[in-house]
């Protein structure tokens, strides 16, 4: 009864604010545009404002977990028009807060003690009132000033329910609309739920916020708040509370005398920071979520909040993402189609040609502007919408990422809209290739996988046994066995052997502790093979 009473509910929505219009726009078969036509809402009803704003009130209208959804959507700017992405990029996460009562309740349920026991004082009043959960301001009975966050109740059922009812609507919608199938609802819809679901596990959340703040412990770029662990699991977080400035507020960072211009600039090197350096980035970092430290106005430092969602890059990624980055600065059009079909992001068989020939026409047009105008969130969604007429099967960590660097460069060009963020960026980049084929990258590496290569030192004996005897075998039959040349194969062989040998007599455990036994006994290991293997080979 309650999933019927739900389907009128969004029925009467649909009808309120006449989202059957843009849908006899598409090719829809002919009984569904006669039902269509022939409801009496088209001439009780009338249609205001455009499409973009009455799907947002919709949304609005529909409840919390249905924002959030449109919040979702708007970041799928490869598949919305422009208006319609604007619209629901506006969408505010602000809902009418539960009773003060009930989230002390629920504080008591989950920690197993009174709010008077946990907490020296709490505020009735919420701080803020979001989608999945509310926020109060407290003070700990050891003096910090905290903010205690509560999952709402019953939020997970109302998830679930609207959940079964969103594919259901998009199952209509593939069925009777064929022209939206692009849209590919039932994938958003996955992605949301994923999404949706983690931001319910509050232990998560302060999970990844731990993980940040160690990433930028000696940084003045960004701060993290405290996570205090002893009053924190999965229904309820309580961090260190903040006072900074919301990023949005430009009248009081001005006020406070802190430079946009650099404010602007050490936004955008955050993200980047996050990106390539930790592969571990904020990824709701929406004007709510951000704050400017007023402490500090000559070295302008922001503070975030809000960790339920975060998003990481695979080390391939990280390295080919760089690459396209760097070869559409140079214009290099050939390099970007290579790279999308090396990284497994298109199929094998495209032909670079062609694929080289669609980013040219998308690229120059892009070029024709100023170089601070350029946008990196533009230039990626160009490259994908180009890459998916080939094929190119959506990578989600690349959409939170394109969400992501939308939500930093619209920051960065509402602090200063001057701002360049090619000139900003390559920089970081750049370093970032150096440190990749640094020396102590490499030793990094070796370090990590030397657990490995040393599980397969028992059968070094084995290999290095196998290959002599194909080397021996690939020895020329001569007639006398007197005086044989040393051939230059005799002595690569032993070589081979003498290293091999060297990379198993520095392994043993008594050395374990000095560090530059295992990369050291790991390069010797594999050129000796390597040259036991090229001799066998000959």
């Amino acid at each position: 009864m309650k999933a019927i009473f739900r389907s009128f509910s969004i029925l009467r929505v649909i009808i309120r604010y006449r989202l059957d219009v843009p849908l006899l726009g598409y090719s829809l078969p002919l009984p569904v545009r006669l039902i269509f036509w022939c409801m009496p809402w088209r001439l009780l009803v009338p249609v205001r404002g455009s499409v973009g704003q009455r799907l947002r009130l919709a949304l609005i209208d529909l409840g919390p977990v249905f924002v959030k959804f449109g919040q979702l959507l708007s970041t799928r700017r490869d598949m919305l028009d422009d208006e319609l992405a604007e619209q629901l990029a506006t969408l505010l996460d602000k809902v009418p807060a539960f009773d003060s009562q009930q989230s002390k309740r629920l504080i008591e349920q989950a920690l197993k003690q009174t709010v008077v026991d946990a907490f020296a004082e709490f505020d009735d009043e919420p701080l803020a009132s979001a989608s999945v959960a509310q926020v109060h301001s407290a003070r700990l009975i050891s003096g910090e000033a905290v903010v205690v966050k509560i999952i709402r109740p019953g939020i997970r059922r109302t998830i679930e329910r609207d959940l079964k009812l969103m594919r259901l609507v998009a199952k209509v919608i593939n069925v009777a609309v064929p022209d939206l199938r692009r849209l590919r609802l039932h994938d958003v819809i996955d992605e949301y739920e994923k999404t949706i679901l983690d931001e319910l596990d509050l232990q998560r959340e302060a999970g990844n916020a731990s993980q940040l703040r160690r990433n930028f412990e000696n940084s003045n770029l960004l701060y993290i708040p405290k996570m205090y662990w002893h009053l924190s699991n999965p229904s309820v977080l309580v961090q260190e509370r903040i006072y900074g400035v919301p990023v949005s507020d430009i009248a009081a960072i001005e006020k406070a005398g802190i430079s946009r211009q650099e404010l602007a600039k050490r936004g955008v090197e955050i993200f980047f920071t996050q990106v390539f350096r930790d592969s571990f980035f904020h990824a709701d970092m929406h004007p709510g979520n951000i704050f400017v430290n007023p402490s500090l106005p000559n070295d302008p430092q922001y503070m975030a909040v809000d960790f339920g969602i975060v998003g990481s890059l695979s080390q391939e990624d990280q390295t080919y993402l760089a690459r396209i980055l760097l070869a559409f600065f140079n214009r290099d059009y050939r390099q970007i189609a290579q790279l999308h079909v090396d990284c497994g992001w298109l199929p094998a068989d495209t032909k670079v040609h062609e694929f080289e020939g669609a980013i040219r026409g998308v690229s120059e047009p892009i070029f024709s502007k100023p170089l601070a105008e350029i946008s990196f969130a533009q230039v990626l969604l160009g490259l994908f919408q180009t890459a998916r007429r080939f094929n190119m099967q959506v990578q989600p960590q690349l959409v939170l990422l394109q969400k992501t660097m939308l939500n930093i460069e619209g920051l960065g060009r509402q602090l200063y809209p001057q701002l360049n963020l090619w000139e900003t960026a390559q920089p970081i980049l750049e370093e970032w290739f150096k440190r990749q084929v640094s020396p102590k990258q490499v030793y990094r590496q070796l370090k990590q996988e030397w657990p490995d290569l040393a599980q397969q030192l028992p059968y070094l004996p084995g290999l290095v046994h196998d290959a002599l005897q194909q080397s021996a075998r690939s020895l020329p039959v001569t007639a006398t066995v007197t005086k044989a040349p040393k051939s230059k194969g005799h002595w690569s062989g032993l070589i081979g052997l003498v290293l091999v040998l060297a990379a198993a007599a520095l392994h043993p455990i008594p050395l374990a502790d000095q560090v530059w036994v295992a990369p050291v006994s790991a390069v010797l290991g594999f050129i000796g093979i390597l040259i036991l293997w090229n001799r066998g080979n000959h």
